[in-house]
């Protein structure tokens, strides 16, 4: 595996984090967004320019995850 370039947004407060840590969420979105540096991050690219915080469900290229979505909701 090549080395991590780890999104700098990627920590204990991150949505994505959270559910990758409850096996939640499909390691390939860790590995292709949050762990190159956000590229191509939809989350990222918002929060940064817009200010605007996507809810956990969100993923990084800006889809609805259902599952998530339900836990994020019941929890």
């Amino acid at each position: 595996m090549k080395e991590k370039n780890v999104c700098r947004w990627y920590n204990e407060t991150s949505g994505m984090k959270r559910a990758y840590d409850r096996g939640l969420l499909d390691k390939k979105w860790i590995e292709e967004y949050c762990w190159n540096g956000g590229k191509g991050c939809v989350r990222k690219r918002r929060f940064e320019e817009e200010g605007y915080v996507s809810p956990d469900y969100v993923l990084p290229d800006g889809t609805i995850d259902e599952k998530l979505k339900r836990w994020v909701e019941e929890s």
